[in-house]
């Protein structure tokens, strides 16, 4: 039940406060287009099954995955139109939340951890931070 009210809270009420931080004239505008990128969501519908309590979305759904998530970040750093920058903020705070709540199905389900894309990545992170990946 935590759980679930931490992550609508982030999806919901604390996008308020970064639409409002981000401009504070235009809040309620940013608020909007925020709320908007969770459209981002749609890939939900190609999952089998479409919904799974246990199953982490980063990295398994398509817009979701490791490129998709560098894009949005390169997004907010480079561009610099304030609404398309504010639309990328918006998909990484809602990949950021997504990874909340992979952290939380993690914290009771260790097959959930050792059987998603967040662990091979970690994994990769590591070994590459030991040196122990093959040169390209």
């Amino acid at each position: 039940m935590l759980q679930t009210i931490v992550h609508y809270s982030l999806h919901f009420l604390v996008i308020g406060a970064i639409a409002y931080f981000y401009d504070k004239k235009n809040w309620k505008r940013n608020w909007i287009i925020l709320l908007s990128t969770m459209l981002v969501d749609v890939d939900h519908v190609f999952a089998d099954p479409l919904f799974d309590a246990n199953r982490c979305g980063i990295g398994y759904h398509p817009l979701h995955a490791g490129i998709p998530i560098l894009i949005y970040f390169l997004g907010t750093v480079f561009i610099k139109n304030s609404i398309v920058r504010l639309i990328f903020i918006g998909l990484l705070f809602h990949m950021f939340t997504d990874f909340i709540d992979c952290l939380w199905i993690f914290s009771y389900c260790k097959e959930c951890y050792t059987s998603s894309e967040v662990y091979k990545w970690f994994n990769f992170l590591l070994q590459f931070q030991q040196g122990h990946l093959a040169p390209l």
